[in-house]
């Protein structure tokens, strides 16, 4: 298998250097160069496009071209006459220039062909035709074609380096600008144009007044007969696993049209393939974002969700989900649009987990632990969001929006441990959420533009935990300081808990535009919380009575009943200037924080005055190149689980209680970020530099018995300290795109263990690097070298993680019917002290059939993990210790699909 792999390679390399090269400049009539031309190379003889570029600002080009054939070469500017000429290409590069002459009337040569890449002011438009291989079935097929466009492992869109913020179809928002949902089911033989819209404004009036700069959007355009009607596919099918028959149900229908757009994506499956992710569902945020983002303020919410296990790369023992999504957008009229959404995601998921732990320092008396653990998972989850937008003219725009999500959601877990036996853990939790957003934006005048945006946000959460600890010795000393009844057969504590929040987020903004380079804004808003939490802490008896424990520690307290408060108000100015490459935005904001939380009759306060400054300067070395220096200081908050005083049980062997005097912290954040997309040579650069100081920054004393931890938050009075770096070189060789890519990250922060300090340092860096050919006819492969060192200095301990993956992928369009994909990859993760040695490694495969690109059947067989393998491993680190993990997944799984194009 290697050789042939390696066989494969070589021929497309071989192939790639079978070319010429055509070099010149293109030049105005005066001899000025031109920049963002077009030039295209059509094959005389296949009458097809050959290559195409565009010029850089120097007005040079670069065409690569087949040996021994001629070519028509034409060169196109807006305003100018289109120039052409007849090229005979023999074994030797070729350097020639162009001159073009200015016309106001349309040029009499017509092109031949469109332009593949077109670009526009901030928008780079590409032609997917002329990227497709023909191996292409959904939207990130595509996007992996075009250069300066990355799709990621999880389906979200890169563009230099950025996360594209939005998808668009034709301009509506799909499932409100959701990426994910969009590479994995729109169809590639819909799409005729994708728009890659930078320093996207999603409030038009305010594009002159705000930093749009790291603001990217996408922007479908459907091919022509696909603009009124409904298009899409249904896939169904079946395969044999070793217990269960497999089945799959995939349902993705779409209808456009200029007044309304509905979109239905359905998927039922037992093998796996997970559409839509409980991670994916809780990340969706439907489109709301704080108004206070930018305010200095950060304030933390807390999250009460099940302490669930996570999936690695969406792998598990077992695998049965279920996805109902639909998705609307209506125009009745030129100012009103209404849109909307609802989602359902159900798993059931079956997880088995081996663990080895290492804790920090060996001398404190914590022993290593080894577990085992096996995993019921049931999440059923819901969201709906309706939104309407009314633009009655280019002055005035009003916005309303209200989303709603409930979910269910248990954990049923049987877990060993080499130092505790036996404990079986359930948890629930069925919380709900209710977000709504106004926004008015009134223009009113060329130079004074005004903004109101406000949220409401209200959640109430209400996990439920039980645990049942089969060895009583092992247990015994928590026991009893827990107060439970020792005579009873085995210890079964539960704990119920409720959380409600509360939040009202708003702002008015005033830009006074003072010049064509300048302006000044001026901010008022509040951040208004509060959240009410309760717990308590039981015991169930062998009698099925229930014993309310007290506690011989933490003042005998396990019950909570906490109300907190928390009141931002503040004011900020802003101020923009440029001038030559540099934009310049000084700013400064002042707040007046009232906090308080009450609880067993006390009252704590925290009441004060803070100036945050903020700086941002961009620098334009040239149109699509950019360096950026952005400084910002924040107050954070914590939430009120951090305050609670009482015992909380975050597991069996997690105790935590809180501290009503906790104060706020304060951090300095400093970033430098680099940007450069070359057309001329499809060189993409970009890097990112972050650097973080946090003051009294909020940690825990932490106290082991055996290794059963007790957790209580302080102000620590040492500083923590982070620093990341980020690189990323892309280029094309002809028909070769080679990425390299690298990142560091260094963390250093206090940690209180048995009464003693330590300084933790985590160095982590990883490197990757990748090649990949784009050929049109032949077979494309791509292949890929990862490593990753994990350095972790726990003062008295440094352990060193190292992890290597080499990786291939190939597909292939074979007698224009079918399509062969194929992927390989090993992993291998060992570490310094030779007691790790671990290694394991993942090949799928897929065959297609289809009469044409056409046609309306395709047939497909795909084959999972046709390795068998049986497990996966990595390592992992914490303040407190490190650990090795084995996942174990789901066996060799062979499906035979059907799917139907509409």
């Amino acid at each position: 298998m290697k050789k042939l792999f390696v066989l494969l390679l070589l021929c497309a390399v071989s192939k790639s250097f079978a070319q010429i090269k055509l070099e010149g400049v293109v030049k105005d009539s005066i001899g000025a160069p031109l920049e963002l031309a077009n030039v295209i190379a059509i094959n005389q003889t296949s009458n097809k496009l050959e290559s195409y570029a565009i010029t850089n600002q120097e007005g040079r080009f670069k065409l690569n071209l087949g040996k021994n054939a001629t070519y028509k070469v034409q060169i196109s500017y807006i305003g100018m006459k289109t120039g052409e000429a007849i090229i005979a290409a023999k074994e030797a590069d070729i350097d020639k220039d162009f001159t073009l002459q200015y016309d106001n009337a349309l040029d009499e040569i017509e092109l031949t062909y469109e332009m593949p890449v077109t670009i526009k002011g901030d928008t780079i438009t590409y032609n997917a035709d002329s990227f497709n291989k023909g191996t292409e079935r959904k939207l990130g097929d595509v996007l992996k074609n075009l250069p300066g466009v990355e799709v990621t492992a999880d389906g979200e869109i890169e563009v230099e380096g950025k996360i594209v913020s939005k998808v668009m179809i034709d301009g509506k928002d799909f499932f409100d600008g959701d990426s994910k949902l969009a590479t994995k089911n729109i169809p590639s033989n819909a799409v005729d144009k994708v728009q890659v819209l930078k320093n996207y404004a999603e409030i038009g009036q305010l594009s002159s007044v705000t930093n749009n700069q790291d603001n990217i959007a996408i922007n479908l355009k459907l091919k022509k007969g696909k603009e009124a009607f409904w298009f899409g596919d249904v896939t169904a099918g079946a395969g044999i696993a070793d217990t269960d028959g497999l089945y799959l149900y995939q349902p993705k229908l779409f209808y456009y049209s200029p007044k309304l757009s509905i979109n239905f994506i359905g998927d039922l499956n037992n093998i796996g393939e997970i559409a839509f992710s409980r991670r994916d569902f809780f990340n969706f945020g439907g489109g709301f974002q704080s108004p206070s983002r930018q305010s200095g303020t950060n304030i933390n919410l807390g999250d009460n969700a099940l302490g669930f296990i996570s999936l690695q790369n969406n792998r598990a023992k077992d695998i049965n989900s279920k996805l109902g999504a639909a998705n609307f957008s209506y125009s009745p009229n030129k100012t009103l649009d209404l849109s909307g959404f609802a989602i359902f995601s159900s798993s059931r998921i079956e997880l088995q987990q081996n663990s080895s732990v290492q804790y920090t320092n060996s001398e404190l008396g914590i022993p290593d632990e080894d577990t085992q653990s096996n995993t019921q998972q049931k999440s059923d989850l819901g969201t709906v969001k309706l939104s309407a937008k009314y633009k009655p003219n280019a002055s005035n725009q009003l916005d309303y929006g209200v989303l709603g999500r409930l979910t269910k959601e248990s954990q049923d877990q049987n877990f060993v441990s080499s130092v505790l036996g036996q404990t079986n853990q359930f948890e629930d939790i069925n919380p709900f959420r209710f977000n709504q957003s106004l926004n008015y934006y009134y223009t009113l005048n060329a130079t004074n533009i005004f903004a109101f945006e406000a949220q409401h946000f209200i959640q109430d959460e209400d996990p439920f935990y039980n645990a049942i600890i089969e060895e009583k010795d092992t247990y015994e000393n928590t026991a009893l300081g827990l107060g439970l009844d020792n005579s009873q057969l085995n210890y079964n504590i539960a704990q119920d808990k409720r959380v409600k929040t509360n939040q009202l987020d708003a702002k008015l903004d005033y830009w006074n535009i003072l010049n064509a380079k300048s302006n000044i804004n001026f901010t008022i808003g509040t951040i208004l919380s509060n959240q009410q939490f309760n717990s308590n802490i039981f015991q169930y008896l062998d009698s099925g009575a229930v014993f309310d424990p007290t506690p011989t520690f933490n003042d005998g307290l396990d019950t909570n009943d906490t109300d907190y408060n928390f009141s931002d108000y503040y004011a900020a100015a802003h101020y923009q200037f440029k001038t030559g490459i540099f934009t310049i935005t000084p700013g400064v904001s002042a707040h007046a924080y009232l906090i308080n939380n009450e609880q067993f009759g006390e009252r704590y306060t925290d009441n004060f005055f803070r100036v945050l400054p903020d700086f941002d300067m961009r620098i334009q070395l040239k149109k699509s190149e950019t360096l950026n220096l952005n400084y910002r200081m924040q107050t954070q908050f914590t939430d009120v689980n951090n305050f609670a005083r009482g015992l909380v049980l975050n597991s069996f062997n997690s105790l935590f209680s809180g501290n009503p005097a906790l104060e706020n912290a304060v951090s300095h954040n400093v970033s430098l970020n680099y940007f450069s997309f070359n057309m001329f040579n499809y060189t993409n650069v970009f890097g990112r530099i972050n650097y973080s100081k946090r003051i009294d920054q909020i940690r825990n004393l932490t106290n082991f018995e055996s290794v059963i931890r007790t957790n209580s938050p302080f102000n620590s009075g040492f500083a923590d300290e982070t620093l990341s770096a980020f690189g990323n070189f892309q280029r094309r060789f002809g028909k070769l795109q080679a990425t390299l890519r690298g990142n560091f990250n260094y963390s250093k922060f206090n940690q209180f263990i048995q009464g003693q300090r330590s300084v933790n340092e985590n160095y982590s860096h990883s490197y990757s690097a990748r090649l990949r050919t784009n050929f049109k006819t032949a077979p494309n492969i791509e292949v890929a070298y990862e490593y990753s060192i994990n350095d972790n200095d726990q003062g008295a301990t440094r352990n060193k993680f190292y992890r290597t993956s080499p990786s291939i992928e190939i597909d292939a369009l074979i007698l224009k019917t079918f399509t062969f994909r194929t992927d390989y990859s090993y992993t291998k993760n060992t570490n310094d002290a030779n007691t790790i040695d671990n290694s394991f490694a993942f090949w799928n495969a897929s065959l297609s059939y289809r009469k044409n690109k056409d046609a309306k059947l395709e047939y497909e067989i795909r084959s999972t993990n046709l390795l068998d393998t049986q497990s996966q491993a990595q390592s992992n680190s914490s303040n407190i210790s490190v650990s090795f993990n084995e996942y174990f997944i789901q066996p060799r799984f062979v499906t035979f699909r059907m799917i139907y194009s509409l």
